[in-house]
């Protein structure tokens, strides 16, 4: 069978909500969202929200940047989206980006009943950890500012399908800082990223591969990993990328995870590492007169334990299906283009 799933930070989504404990209730529609900029309302979010994922057409969306509720990503859902479908929210204490993931039973290719979220703030493998990051001999402790979303999804007629979505540490600085205190805050940043993408796959990942109880179940790991392939300043000081780390490498195989974004590239890019038409997110740099980067920090992953390539046709959404640019048509959505691909279960 078939799923198509669409992973997409959705960002702020929080600040569609009303705050406080009582039913879940969307803000006024005039209203401005607190992380908006112009003239962006919360109706206007929600519509171009709700447009997108409507017109990609996804069986499966994780949601990255998601609201600290469930009610409330199934208030977004059933009202903005369409009422079939089911959300699975996993809450992180203190934070108001949460992560979730939502399932269109219209569809009828799932069993909504099989479905089941477990629980990442019970699950040690997201809990608190120490790690020696710089290998100097001296642990550092550190935690996930937001807890992963572990899925199991029934599929029609008995198999599954197992989704963990991520959203590690922002390696971004906003706060203006001397050079040598932006240096040591950036490090920092990496650190933590490091620290989190090892601790996913040697306590997540790699368990999960070995297991004879999911050895067979295909996995996806995905989300807004906040680091591209290669090296960057700080990383090079580390001799470490986050999501090569994540990913594995040539010694383990088995448990290894392929990179679906990248599966899609030319033969002539794959060779000259140019991951330009991958980029995902873009943002201002404060240090050199506001420049625009785009940045590649969204990624697809999975696992080869299935004996067949099941994981096909991933994009990154740039454009909506009259052929405008999507930042341009729905203005309001995200600063995150939306990544699509194929799951043969």
């Amino acid at each position: 069978m078939q799923l198509r799933l669409l992973l997409w930070n959705m960002e702020w989504l929080n600040d569609l909500f009303a705050a406080g404990n009582g039913p879940a209730a969307f803000r006024p529609d005039g209203e401005k969202p607190a992380h908006a900029s112009g003239s962006v309302t919360v109706r206007k979010r929600r519509n171009d929200l709700a447009a997108v994922i409507r017109e990609l057409e996804p069986d499966i969306v994780v949601v990255v940047e998601g609201p600290n509720r469930n009610e409330e990503l199934d208030l977004f859902f059933r009202t903005d989206v369409g009422p079939e479908w089911r959300t699975f929210l996993q809450p992180t204490a203190g934070s108001a980006q949460c992560l979730g993931a939502a399932i269109n039973a219209a569809t009828g290719k799932f069993d909504v009943a099989a479905t089941r979220r477990f629980d990442s703030a019970a699950n040690a493998a997201f809990g608190e950890f120490l790690w020696d990051t710089d290998a100097d001999g001296v642990d550092e402790r550190y935690r996930f500012e937001r807890l992963p979303v572990d899925l199991e999804v029934g599929i029609a007629g008995g198999k599954r399908l197992r989704i963990l979505g991520l959203h590690l540490k922002s390696k971004a600085i906003f706060d203006a800082y001397e050079w040598s205190k932006w240096w040591a805050v950036s490090s920092g940043n990496r650190r933590k990223i490091l620290a989190q993408a090892l601790f996913v796959r040697d306590q997540f990942v790699v368990p999960y591969l070995k297991d004879p109880a999911t050895a067979g179940v295909p996995l996806v790991v995905c989300g807004d990993i906040n680091d591209g392939p290669g090296l960057d300043a700080s990383e090079k000081l580390l001799f470490g990328s986050g999501i090569e780390m994540l990913m594995g490498d040539s010694w383990t195989p088995d448990v290894a995870l392929g990179n679906a974004l990248y599966d899609g590239l030319t033969d002539t890019a794959k060779r000259n590492m140019d991951f330009a038409t991958l980029a995902t997110t873009r943002f201002k740099d404060p240090i050199f007169n506001d420049v625009y980067h785009e940045e590649w920090i969204d990624h697809l992953l999975y696992s080869r334990n299935q004996g067949r390539q099941w994981v096909s046709g991933a994009r990154v959404v740039k454009n909506a299906l009259d052929g405008q640019p999507l930042y341009r048509k729905y203005p309001n959505a995200s600063d995150h283009s939306p990544v699509v691909v194929t799951l043969d279960v």
